[in-house]
């Protein structure tokens, strides 16, 4: 079971805010206008080495006539209903409000663990007013400030050890691919086309939403898992926010896989959703393989493929050694091409190095190219080791790690991409002081 984390709460009261501590960036809008975060924000946050999902949703409102908080209190129920665990955000200087009361009855319903997070606690005076929240009957409650991040810490030591007591599932150790992509790409027929069987996997059913499924693939000589998240609801609730929905589902199963295989309307082209589907991807450090699905009805001549992969390869930049097939599921064309460079991505993504290999062919090239100097300070690189992770990992010992810039690593990755083959794997370069 993946690790997701929701943060929920009437609007207002500093999710996004501290969602962007969570996950250390600025991508959620703060805006003190109700129904801001209404697109989905979704992103990696790691304590004491475990790392998880954090999903912020938009603010919960209950008895409104804005179109918009239907479609947010939708996103809501969806979130907790995907999550593994609930942080609900209440605000320390309003005190209890009934829609905190309307959001506490909706989690006791949820049967989730839920931590309540007293936001805006920013000093002493203020803390006092944690034990009003204890009425709301959802356990220990834990005041925090997301601006300055006093609080976060304790409440981060009690969620990663909740989180650490949820089973992961247990699968054979064979490659594990998903596929991902907005709605109505074509990822079912894939599926139904690869096991050769209607099995559907949108058709609403309920009981199997938070699962992971694993369907096993064996063959013309192929052996992997399928993975796909079980996207099956209830009649009623097929309305939801398709797209919101679409990146839950993406979230578990790019979590649960080895490789993705990232599909695309040939129609419409990449869109902003797709990249931020790859995007979710490659920060999981998780293989990719883009499929443009539907090619069978675009009108082509000599220079059409050509065109295509470069618009995608633009909008992607700078990660583009990822390989891109044209397919059409329907009338099955290049579905095993699309296997076998899944496959390769698989085995791109596992290999190791020795650390005399990277040492002896990349410390010549950084000799030739030494990283410029920041104020009069000389970085030297002595060795180079791969790190024993499940993605490529490698470390550079060097007497000064704090002054090699962006641009530098990034020309040391593309060295170490130019004498080894990682088309498709996303690459992780770190300095550590020697």
């Amino acid at each position: 079971m993946s690790n997701i984390v929701a943060l929920v709460g009437r609007p207002n009261v500093g999710k996004s805010t501290f969602f962007n501590r969570l996950t250390q960036t600025r991508m959620a809008i703060v805006d003190p206008s109700a129904g801001v975060t209404r697109d989905r924000h979704y992103g990696k946050s790691d304590w004491n080495g475990l790392e998880f999902s954090v999903i912020d949703t938009g603010g919960y409102v209950y008895g409104s006539d804005d179109t918009f908080e239907e479609e947010i209190r939708k996103q809501v129920q969806l979130a907790v209903e995907e999550a593994s665990i609930i942080l609900f955000l209440v605000d320390i200087m309003e005190g209890v409000t009934p829609l905190d009361e309307d959001v506490a009855e909706m989690l006791r319903r949820s049967g989730k663990k839920v931590f309540i997070v007293a936001n805006k606690a920013d000093n002493n005076a203020r803390l006092a007013g944690i034990s009003d929240f204890y009425a709301l009957g959802l356990g220990d409650v834990f005041g925090v400030s997301s601006i300055n991040g006093s609080g976060t810490g304790d409440l981060l030591d009690e969620v990663v050890a909740a989180l650490e007591k949820i089973p992961m599932e247990d699968v054979e150790d064979i490659p594990k691919f998903a596929i991902i992509g907005r709605p109505n790409v074509g990822k079912s027929s894939l599926i139904n086309a690869l096991i050769g069987q209607e099995r559907n996997i949108v058709t609403p059913i309920a009981g199997t939403t938070r699962d992971t499924i694993y369907t096993r693939y064996k063959s013309f000589g192929f052996d992997f898992f399928l993975v796909d998240t079980a996207g099956l609801r209830k009649k009623g609730k097929v309305h939801e926010n398709i797209e919101f929905y679409s990146v839950m589902r993406s979230i578990r199963a790019i979590e649960s896989a080895d490789v993705c295989l990232v599909l695309v309307d040939a129609n419409e082209g990449l869109e902003g959703q797709d990249v931020n589907i790859f995007s979710l991807a490659t920060r999981n450090n998780k293989g990719v393989v883009i499929l443009v699905n539907k090619w069978d009805v675009i009108e082509k001549d000599h220079k059409t493929v050509e065109a295509f992969r470069e618009k995608i390869l633009q909008k992607i930049a700078p990660f583009t050694d990822v390989p891109i097939i044209f397919t059409s599921v329907t009338k099955k064309q290049r579905i095993l091409k699309a296997l076998e460079t899944a496959v390769e991505v698989y085995q791109n993504r596992t290999q190791k190095i020795a650390t005399s290999k990277l040492n002896e062919i990349l410390l010549p090239i950084i000799e030739n190219n030494p990283p410029p100097s920041v104020k009069d300070k000389y970085v030297k690189i002595k060795y180079i080791t791969q790190l024993p992770t499940h993605y490529p990992t490698f470390a550079f010992f060097c007497n000064l790690p704090q002054y090699v810039r962006e641009s530098y690593m990034r020309f040391l990755e593309n060295q170490i991409r130019k004498n080894w083959n990682f088309t498709g794997v996303p690459i992780r370069v770190f300095f550590r002081q020697k």
